[in-house]
């Protein structure tokens, strides 16, 4: 199994960057689809999350009403929509996914089964 993220880059505060994470050697189904990221020095932090079944979204405060996570299940490929990015948002970006066990939803980034390798975004100020 193979996560590849991409479309990151060095943007202004104020721009707009889309993610894309295509899957190998699986299929989307039965997976819950997340984005995590780790800034300079920080730990991992939960992104956004789609939920296999019921394709319902849960977002991290600092990032709700700005990013959009969606997937396109035909194509394997999950996308992160990053609107109106600030400073704070810089950080390595990494797709994951975890086999459907219940409604809940995981914040935590061991929890998922595979994750991809990462892709930078860095917003300049």
């Amino acid at each position: 199994v193979q996560l590849q993220a991409s479309g990151g880059g060095l943007v202004q505060t104020g721009a707009s960057l889309r993610l894309s994470c295509a899957a190998s050697g699986l299929t989307f189904s039965t997976y819950d689809l997340a984005w995590f990221r780790q800034g300079p020095g920080k730990e991992y932090e939960f992104v956004a999350v789609i939920k296999w079944g019921t394709d319902a979204t849960y977002y991290a405060e600092s990032v709700k009403g700005r990013f959009t996570i969606s997937s396109d299940n035909a194509q394997n490929t999950m996308y992160l929509q990053m609107n109106s990015l600030k400073p704070e948002d810089t950080a390595l970006y990494y797709c994951a996914i975890r086999r459907w066990r219940s409604t809940a939803v995981s914040r935590d980034w061991r929890r998922y089964d595979y994750r991809g390798q990462g892709t930078l975004v860095t917003v300049s100020s």
